[in-house]
């Protein structure tokens, strides 16, 4: 069976991510950053999900998505109850889960045309 890899309609394609980095188009990154596919913000200043406040979250909601997937890095880590509560006030869903779970996913609503905006929190570099 020949398999051909069949690219999205859309700028900035996932494909995939796990605790250590992602692979964005052709693009090996290792620092957390967010992605919509139209969009890609490098070097967002989160290192830890514990310690993610609204003012972080700001300009992942400035995209205007109908829901911000969080990948928290290897493992699920769930954010302050106020950070999320800043998504949830204004409408917007959000969906916390590992690196890897959170690129399947937002590759799914991506591939189905949602305002979706992906989130990839890495460790700071020792």
């Amino acid at each position: 069976m020949q398999l051909n890899l069949e690219r999205p309609d859309y700028t900035w394609f996932l494909r995939g991510a796990d605790g250590a980095q992602a692979l964005v188009n052709d693009r090996v990154l290792t620092r957390s950053f967010f992605l919509a596919p139209e969009t890609l913000v490098e070097d967002w200043a989160v290192h830890d999900a514990r310690v993610l406040t609204a003012a972080l979250l700001e300009p992942l909601l400035a995209l205007q998505p109908e829901v911000i997937v969080l990948g928290t890095g290897a493992a699920q880590v769930f954010p302050p109850a106020a950070a999320l509560a800043a998504c949830l006030t204004r409408g917007v869903g959000v969906e916390v889960m590992g690196n890897a779970a959170a690129a399947r996913t937002y590759s799914v609503l991506a591939g189905e045309g949602r305002r979706v905006v992906v989130g990839f929190i890495f460790a700071a570099a020792s």
